[in-house]
């Protein structure tokens, strides 16, 4: 019975995670062609930068694009 609920728990928590992590967005700038995006995942490649305010996570992706625009490096290019 134990292991029944503990299967049921991990399924459920495999599903609901996701949705957690899709309200995160960066701003980040390409190292080559210095222009910027918004992304739903940190970076973890060396190829782009975050360069939101002080690690600023949006919770949506308008706030990130509206952010973005209040960026010097990213207003700059």
């Amino acid at each position: 019975m134990k292991m029944k609920a503990i299967l049921a728990a991990s399924i459920a928590v495999a599903f609901v995670a996701p949705a957690f992590a899709a309200d995160e967005f960066y701003v980040v700038q390409d190292a080559k062609t210095k222009s910027c995006t918004v992304v739903d995942k940190k970076p973890v490649e060396t190829t782009t930068t975050v360069v939101s305010p002080s690690g600023t996570i949006y919770k949506t992706r308008a706030e990130a694009e509206t952010g973005m625009k209040t960026i010097k490096v990213c207003s700059s290019h």
